[in-house]
């Protein structure tokens, strides 16, 4: 059974850190292209990040500098450190995949073949 399973959210205050993970089984992750999308409240799903199968790093303008999205091949995991967290980055966070598509490398909020359930990222004081 192909599933993605996020960890790793919580609350953070602004100027914090985090790391979200996503737990892949039933497929191996570097064979497809990986990445996060968020949703926050009231606002349409958009694309966070990319890492692409020759492990290229894509990020949307706004987390440039602060997100690093990385790749654990021995732990079929991958993940995406958030730091210098801004209360503009609350929202839940999907980790999502694709085997053949180009939602990934453009960054876009849908059109992967599997996504994780999301995990919920507040950034609060």
């Amino acid at each position: 059974q192909v599933q993605l399973v996020e960890s790793g959210g919580g609350l953070v205050q602004p100027g914090g850190s985090l790391r979200l993970a996503c737990a892949a089984s039933g497929f191996n992750l570097d064979d497809l292209a990986i990445g996060w999308i968020r949703q926050a409240p009231g606002k349409e799903r958009e694309g966070v990040s990319c890492l692409t199968t020759k492990d290229y790093d894509l990020y949307v303008n706004s987390v440039k500098g602060r997100f690093t999205i990385s790749r654990d091949n021995a732990k079929n995991t991958v993940y995406l450190q958030m730091n210098r967290l801004e209360p503009e980055d609350t929202a839940v966070y999907y980790c999502v995949a694709e085997r053949y598509g180009s939602s990934c490398v453009f960054l876009r909020a849908g059109g992967y073949d599997y996504y994780g359930q999301g995990t919920q990222v507040t950034v609060s004081s």
